[in-house]
């Protein structure tokens, strides 16, 4: 159910030659790597499972191309196919790290590699990594939906283009709208500079970095003349406006996905700065409502790539110190005779800029991801955030972030446990084998706490008192201690 193939080499998209360039300067990292869980539950056809992962690799071409460079032109060439691998489980988080953070060769492939585990006869994980370059966000549901329509016997229409034959026509909308979309930017663009942010000392990073990640559950009300995203947008910029950032500058994902390649996997984003200049007497309500008419300004140039509309633009790895993207992501597919869950936020144990910030709307509510450098206080951030998208009618003036009281030292620990365990309440009471913890999560959370509390716990606590106040006791300091100088005295 392939589109067909290609006459000859096809240049590659303009957001592959993006990622491409900062992938071949060293800077990416895992940044680019893209994890996706599949859990089964029930009685498992494996055969059929893996002849429907065969059929996915065959509709979705792009899955097995690599990129070369050919005489200063970057092609889409056919690359090595994606592996099948099956294994048995030891231990599923570090077979989930490994597969993760195991590099991508972009010039030969492949470009995704799928592991199917047996961790009981009931229970079975699919692990699926892909490289940005052939893989989005939105590729997440169309890659479940058509492995869950594989699976079942359900038959799928054929596509009718390939990645390649979108490329090309991307390539003449843009020389289309090229000279407007450079007056456009000649008007609103200005270099993002640095960002005021709780904990952050100076400028992050051009280059991916190790990061950390908090999930947690938020909500969102609905704002008359604004999308749900364009609220959560306006959101994050009433917040850095509080933490003193004048002219907040996001950057976003925007999808340049046309109605022909609505089912397709690939890579369908363009990265964008968005402005505004809040003012004090400002609602978050109205600024979402002032984003909404400028960013349906912006959309006309959606697909031009930044660097091809502003002069002197140098490749980097985030294009702001912050960035925001949000997903609207539907139920889960059923597969025949299984109880499948879905993990759509694996971390890829990298961060591209300070702070980056995921909301995903789905049939179960609203998820908040912020994956983040080391340096930024994120309970503090979370908790901020939270607030304002609670209250679309707070005067942003009156918004109160970066003003409270820093965390406590045991709530920077519960926050680590958190993240490493996938929990998003755990008391100061709460036994952390019972949770689910092991020696591997231990040693997450001692080196976590060492670098970001400058607090060295001795692994044989953890056994001892497996408990966050157990751990509080062992420090010396009491719940109510503030962060920081006097804990990372004790070093």
């Amino acid at each position: 159910m392939s589109a067909g193939p290609q006459a000859g080499p096809a240049q590659v998209s303009f957001a592959q030659v993006g990622m491409w360039i900062t992938e071949r300067m060293g800077r990416a990292g895992s940044a680019y790597h893209m994890p996706l869980l599949i859990t089964l539950d029930g009685p498992l056809d494996p055969c059929a499972l893996i002849q429907a992962c065969e059929a996915l690799i065959r509709r979705h071409p792009v899955l097995s191309s690599a990129i070369e460079e050919r005489d200063g032109i970057l092609v889409e060439v056919p690359g090595a196919r994606p592996p099948i691998r099956v294994t048995v489980a030891g231990d599923l988080d570090e077979l989930v790290r490994e597969e993760t953070l195991r590099p991508f060769d972009v010039e030969r492939g492949p470009l995704a590699r799928i592991t199917l585990v047996r961790v009981s006869p009931t229970r079975h994980v699919l692990i699926f990594v892909a490289h940005h370059l052939v893989f989005d966000g939105e590729s997440k549901d169309v890659l479940v939906r058509d492995l869950a329509a594989f699976y079942n016997g359900v038959p799928i229409v054929r596509l009718p283009v390939s990645y390649a034959a979108h490329a090309e026509a991307e390539r003449d909308r843009v020389a289309a709208d090229l000279d407007a979309a450079r007056d456009y930017w000649r008007e609103h663009w200005r270099e993002p500079g640095e960002v005021a942010l709780p904990g952050l000392s100076g400028a992050p990073s051009r280059g991916a970095a190790e990061g950390f990640v908090h999930t947690y559950r938020a909500e969102l009300p609905d704002v008359p003349g604004a999308s749900r995203f364009e609220v959560f947008l306006a959101s994050v910029h009433a917040l850095l406006f509080a933490y003193g950032n004048a002219e907040p500058v996001c950057a976003i994902d925007v999808s340049t996905r046309t109605p022909e390649v609505r089912d397709h996997i690939g890579l369908f984003v363009n990265e964008l700065p968005v402005s505004s200049t809040p003012c004090p007497g400002m609602t978050v309500a109205a600024l979402a409502v002032r984003l909404h008419g400028d960013l349906r300004e912006m959309y006309r140039f959606r697909p031009v790539p930044l660097a091809r509309a502003v002069r002197g633009l140098r490749p980097r790895t985030a294009l702001a110190p912050v960035s925001v993207s949000y997903r609207k992501r539907r139920a889960d597919p059923g597969f025949a005779e299984l109880d499948a869950t879905v993990d759509w936020t694996v971390f890829n144990h990298a961060v591209r800029s300070a702070l980056h910030l995921q909301a995903v709307d789905g049939p179960d509510g609203l998820t908040v991801i912020m994956q983040y450098s080391s340096s930024v206080l994120v309970t503090q951030i979370a908790k901020d955030l939270t607030a304002i998208m609670k209250n679309p009618d707070t005067v942003l003036g009156e918004i109160a972030a970066g003003r409270t009281e820093p965390a406590s030292l045991a709530d920077e620990i519960r926050a680590i446990w958190q993240e490493v365990l996938g929990i998003d309440e755990i008391g100061d009471e709460e036994d952390l084998f019972d949770l689910g913890g092991h020696s591997l999560t231990i040693t997450q959370i001692i080196a976590r706490m060492r670098k970001r509390l400058g607090i060295e716990v001795p692994l044989d606590v953890f056994f001892d008192t497996p408990t966050i106040a157990g751990v509080l006791e062992s420090i010396g300091d009491s719940a109510e201690a503030g962060r920081p100088d006097v804990a990372g005295s004790r070093r």
